[in-house]
């Protein structure tokens, strides 16, 4: 059995990304603006990546690989690039498959201030359709349901729909991890052990980006939007423009849909990353035909290598990135990020307080950072084309509490520098010298 053709197309980007990061810079781009008509995005937005013609590797060009050819070349790629990648498994598949993961950063496997980027191929098993580098822990999952693949078939082992296992927020049913599938549970395990920014899983079967809300309250097929409707919008419109056609598309405005406006459903894996993760998950449908024939994968690739990098690459071109500071110690401190009129939370990072918040370009925004026991602070922001940089440095709210422990240091503080005059003696006073 064959594994599917999502899976090799994510091969060929990250090794075009290792071909990019390796250039230096070289095939960075300043091109004119993509108009994204249907969106309101012209002139907001610039691909990073020049189109050029990329080498079609030979497991592209012999057809599909097998799960076993899959491990294979995924270690075999950890072993070829170990300095720029990490091979590690988020659990396992109901047959006791891996589910290996390849992370590709110049500083693989350390937490940094950098944000996230999760692809994730073969959710249902019968779909088989340098600055990334240096910015971007870019963490690839070719197949997050061997199982249903061996069997070719849509559910895992147990026949189990991954794509309907997660918490829904309208019908609830059990929010514990341990109710879920493995496949599941390895997934939402590794969103809450990782800080990812955005994510996008591949599928088969049509050819439009699906973004958030993927069901309605009412069960009822309409057009029902998250908080974060228009930046959803302008990332789905990145993957589409990017792509050969799936801007031209006939069934779909631009080649973008919204999830609930298109078919509802319920208990997906787009919805619950943005919920509970803050992760921004896009659901890809690249191919109208599940099981594309060996000698279509030549051209599917090139079809699709310019969205797949420029997803990613939009996390360092798009929204507000900064850090969270305490102002009475100067380090950083675990805090949330809000947009007034936006009703959604970014979590910072835990170990560097670093916050990457996507934001559609060419609007005004007013952006708070918020930490118990300190004072929140707002500031507004014009956000064009580019990234924007703003950190926050917040001062400790004025608490009895807090006074008492600003006295208590204080007085720690004297003691020390009093022991100290009387171990080195009285101050001799700096003498400046030319000579």
């Amino acid at each position: 059995m064959e594994l599917p053709f999502s899976l090799l197309l994510l091969f060929l980007s990250f090794s075009t990304c290792l071909h990019l990061s390796h250039a230096r810079g070289g095939q960075r781009s300043s091109l004119p603006s993509v108009g994204f008509e249907n969106g309101g995005y012209a002139g907001s937005t610039r691909h990073l990546f020049k189109e050029s013609r990329s080498h079609i590797g030979n497991d592209v060009a012999r057809g599909y690989m097998t799960n076993s050819d899959l491990e294979k070349a995924v270690k075999a790629f950890g072993r070829r690039c170990s300095n720029i990648s990490r091979i590690y498994s988020i659990g396992k598949s109901v047959n006791g498959i891996p589910l290996w993961v390849i992370e590709i950063s110049d500083k693989p496997g350390e937490q940094e201030a950098e944000p996230a980027f999760k692809y994730i191929g073969n959710v249902h098993g019968d779909e088989p359709a340098a600055s990334i580098v240096e910015n971007v822990h870019l963490h690839i999952l070719p197949s997050m349901n061997p199982d249903g693949f061996s069997l070719r078939r849509r559910g895992n082992a147990n026949n189990v729909d991954l794509n309907r296992d997660f918490p829904d927020q309208f019908f609830p049913l059990n929010d514990d991890v341990d109710m879920r599938q493995p496949e599941t549970r390895a997934i939402m395990n590794w969103l809450r052990d990782i800080h990812f920014t955005a994510s996008a899983s591949l599928h088969g079967g049509a050819l439009v980006a699906n973004y958030p809300w993927d069901g309605t309250e009412d069960k009822r097929t309409n057009y029902f939007g998250c908080p974060d409707d228009e930046t959803f919008r302008f990332m789905a419109s990145i993957y589409s423009h990017s792509h050969y056609n799936m801007s031209s598309s006939k069934e779909f405005q631009g080649g973008i849909t919204n999830g609930a406006s298109w078919y509802p459903i319920y208990g997906g894996m787009q919805d619950w990353n943005y919920i509970h993760g803050g992760c921004f998950e896009l659901t890809l449908e690249i191919s109208d035909n599940k099981w594309p024939s060996a000698n279509e994968l030549p051209t599917l690739w090139e079809y699709n290598k310019m969205s797949m990098l420029n997803l990613v690459a939009s996390l360092l071109k798009t929204g507000v990135h900064g850090r969270i500071f305490s102002s009475d110690t100067g380090r950083p401190v675990l805090g949330s990020i809000t947009v007034k009129g936006i009703n959604h939370t970014v979590k910072a990072g835990r170990t560097f307080a670093d916050y990457h918040r996507l934001l559609a370009p060419g609007g005004r925004y007013e952006v708070m950072a918020t930490v118990p026991g300190y004072k929140s602070r707002s500031t507004g922001i014009w956000l064009e084309e580019a990234a924007m940089t703003l950190d926050f440095v917040l001062d400790p709210e004025v608490t009895l509490k807090g006074f008492l422990c600003f006295l208590f240091r204080r007085r720690i503080k004297n003691n020390n520098l009093s022991k100290h005059r009387q171990l080195v003696g009285p101050k001799r006073p700096v003498v400046v010298s030319n000579a």
